[in-house]
């Protein structure tokens, strides 16, 4: 009989997610599963009292992974993606964090969406992913990915960046700004939302280009087609250096003559899903959304 590998990633630095994360450790042994956590996490659980779990890298790859279970924010969640990166396990994410975007259920669920993972009750939602590159006149300096998005920002507080904006190798504009954010449907929710980019269903292929606080007559939000590649120049005569955060968890210093590509990249983010329905739904829940008054189709 083939053992099941079930990857566990918690908010270590909240009592109730370790908590919870030694519940699903003994609901899994229960269930014939073996619970399995990063080297970085082993010690926590350990004092937390999950007892004795496999550790990944030491006897189990993440190709032995079936599933990804994250307790904790959309923080956590970001973490564990960086830990799967190009794993076909899904990941399920329960909510034991603030808004919880990416997050599957909340932790008053925390049994029933177990027993669900172990049943293999759950759709998977792939989420396009961008792979994120950085050159100057070297040549290519920097790699990484992004969920959400990368975010070109000013190093300084008292000096706006220049930048020039791109999509598929042609200029679109040139102006001095705070920043610019290169997004995903997924990420249309965070940075982006904040910095006034539209909401795109995760259901789109598309990415966005955001401005931040932009001094220009056209600083639009762009959305493009999902194969388009954007690109962000940052411009020498500026003399301001930058800082490029991809899903504000790894980040680079970038100097003027810099350029910053985003394209699709080829490992989506994979969701286990347990409730079916609308991104609507999840959109007012999850933001509070005042919808007193709403009628509906066919009710006059």
């Amino acid at each position: 009989m083939t053992t099941r590998h079930m990857l566990l990633v918690a908010h270590t630095a909240r009592q109730d997610a370790l908590a919870a994360a030694v519940a699903v450790c003994e609901q899994l042994r229960a269930a014939g599963a073996t619970p399995v956590v990063a080297p970085v996490q082993e010690e926590d659980f350990r004092k937390a009292g999950a007892g004795d779990c496999a550790v990944l890298g030491t006897g189990v790859s993440l190709g032995d992974l079936e599933l990804t279970i994250v307790l904790g924010g959309d923080g956590t969640i970001l973490g564990a993606v960086e830990l799967t990166r190009g794993c076909s396990a899904p990941i399920l994410g329960i909510n034991h964090g603030h808004v919880g975007f990416l997050a599957e259920s909340e932790r008053d669920d925390l049994a029933w969406t177990v027993s669900q993972a172990l049943a293999g009750e759950y759709d998977v939602d792939e989420r396009l992913v961008l792979d994120v590159s950085v050159s100057d006149a070297s040549g290519e300096i920097y790699t990484t990915f992004a969920v959400n998005e990368a975010a070109i920002e000013k190093a300084s507080r008292a000096r706006m960046i220049e930048v020039a904006l791109e999509v598929d190798g042609r200029p679109i504009s040139a102006f001095g700004a705070d920043g610019v954010v290169m997004a995903t449907p997924t990420g249309s929710t965070a940075y982006s939302f904040s910095a006034g980019g539209p909401v795109v269903w995760p259901e789109v292929d598309a990415l966005l280009m955001v401005p931040l606080s932009a001094h220009a007559l056209f600083a639009r939000p762009l959305v493009v087609g999902p194969h388009s590649v954007l690109a962000v120049e940052l411009l020498d005569r500026s003399g301001a250096t930058a800082v490029l955060w991809c899903d504000g968890r790894r980040g680079i210093d970038i100097e003027p003559g810099s350029r910053v590509v985003a394209r699709r990249s080829e490992h989506p983010l994979r969701l286990a899903r347990l409730h079916p329905g609308p991104f609507t739904d999840r959109l007012v829940k999850k933001f509070g959304l005042p919808v007193t008054g709403w009628r509906g189709p066919g009710k006059g």
